[in-house]
């Protein structure tokens, strides 16, 4: 079995179709077998086909992978029929693009997996959760999962409806991150730091916490949490304030439901 398809269509290759062929390539993936179809390619782009002999242009014919990595707007106008036959596998990263929708555009393509990427993706530690419109065969499973096991971590799902849960939590939560870091900066400068220093303090402290996270895979968010919250200590005092009531649960299961609310409207 084959870890990649003999032939690879990428049809757009903005940052994140870009991060993700990155990964691809250095996960062993050869040039030569991928087709880039982007309209306004970036000179970064150019030159990476040029460097590594991708084809950037229109292929030749159907490939055995289409990866669709256009803007859901953009979707219609981009992909034409002709770009999926009967052998070909369909992987769309795009937001509120149904499996319906897609089948509907690429009447035969042999199958098509819906999948929702995060940016972390850029660096190699993205996640994804996918699902398949149908089982798929080992090859084409294995296929799946190498393409993004190659920038990160990967989950199957077991239903369509959950890509919305997906998008909520991962798809979105790099943003929810980033506010943290800038809520606990401005918490800094409150407190008498220079917004230079509060920034540093709480970028370092997430990243540490992530990485801790990363190195303890056995070990549970909760249990680390622990770890760092002495009984009657400062930690506890300020865990009092974010578990409260109308706390961080709350103020989350609120913030992930408006986004998988909007991402169901997306869809249509």
């Amino acid at each position: 079995m084959s870890a990649w398809p003999q032939t690879l269509t990428l049809l757009g290759a903005g940052k994140m179709g870009q991060a993700m062929l990155q990964g691809w390539l250095a996960a062993g993936l050869d040039p030569r077998r991928v087709t880039i179809i982007e309209p306004t390619p970036s000179a970064e782009l150019i030159a990476l086909c040029q460097a590594k002999g991708i084809s950037l242009g229109a292929p030749v014919g159907p490939s055995e992978m289409l990866v669709l990595a256009v803007k859901p707007q953009t979707f219609a106008v981009a992909a034409g029929p002709a770009l999926a036959d009967g052998r070909t596998l369909v992987v769309s990263i795009m937001a509120g693009k149904t499996i319906a929708n897609i089948r509907e555009r690429l009447p035969h393509a042999d199958a098509i997996v819906r999948a929702m990427p995060n940016t972390p993706a850029a660096v190699g530690r993205g996640v994804a959760g996918a699902v398949a419109e149908k089982a798929l065969s080992a090859t084409q499973k294995s296929w799946t999962e190498n393409l993004f096991k190659a920038v990160g971590a990967f989950h199957w799902l077991d239903a369509e409806s959950q890509i919305d849960a997906v998008t909520a939590i991962s798809g979105s939560g790099p943003a929810y991150v980033f506010a943290l870091v800038e809520a606990m900066a401005r918490a800094g400068v409150a407190l008498g730091l220079s917004p230079e220093t509060a920034e540093g303090l709480a970028r370092a402290t997430v990243e540490g916490s992530g990485e801790l996270l990363h190195r303890e895979p056995g070990t549970s968010a909760a249990t680390l949490r622990q770890n760092v919250t002495s009984p009657g200590g400062t930690t506890a005092a300020a865990l009092a304030v974010l578990q409260g009531a109308d706390g961080l649960d709350a103020l989350m299961a609120r913030a992930c439901a408006a986004a998988a609310k909007r991402a169901g409207e997306l869809a249509g």
